[in-house]
């Protein structure tokens, strides 16, 4: 465990400050990926039942105003289901960017470098070389990592309003 920390320690240390943001942004993602898992798995059921009901309560209507009842209730069910999937995706395409800004930030640390000493001081120079690679990777893999989620989520939502709108066409036999 000590020598799994002293990895992480190394990695941020030498990350840099830009290593501390993709480290908080991740974590940002994944709990908003974990929450809407939770809440498919736990309330998406209700939460349909309940659109399911007021859809069944609704007094009869002519065709056009039913269209847009129906419409209404599903653009409503979608952005509620849809709440965090959003937010999701801006971080998997602001990390790579904030990878990128580690790399710029490392490149300008090999550039002071360079000014004060030339080329004679190679250990400052690698500091700088690894802040940059380590950054870009960081960036990358956590946002990789959050593409997929993001997606097959998003794949839930619409599946999820398609499925509410087949059983708003279904007649009211009790159990949905």
């Amino acid at each position: 465990m000590n020598e799994l920390l002293d990895s992480l320690n190394s990695l941020f240390y030498a990350g840099g400050t830009v290593m501390w943001v993709i480290a908080l942004a991740t974590l940002l993602m994944w709990a908003l990926i974990l929450e809407r898992y939770w809440f498919m798995l736990r309330q998406l059921p209700r939460l349909r039942e309940r659109y399911l009901s007021s859809w069944r309560q609704r007094p009869p209507m002519d065709p056009p105003v039913r269209g847009r009842v129906k419409d209404s209730l599903l653009n409503r069910f979608e952005a509620s289901t849809n709440q965090s999937v959003e937010s999701i995706s801006m971080l998997t395409a602001v990390l790579p960017l904030l990878g990128l800004l580690g790399t710029v930030t490392g490149m300008i640390k090999i550039f002071e470098i360079m000014t004060v000493y030339g080329t004679g001081n190679v250990r400052g120079m690698a500091e700088g070389i690894s802040e940059a690679l380590i950054t870009t990777m960081a960036g990358l893999v956590t946002a990789l990592s959050g593409v997929y989620f993001a997606s097959h989520l998003q794949g839930k939502v619409e599946h999820e309003r398609t499925r509410l709108s087949n059983l708003f066409e279904q007649p009211d036999t009790g159990d949905a």
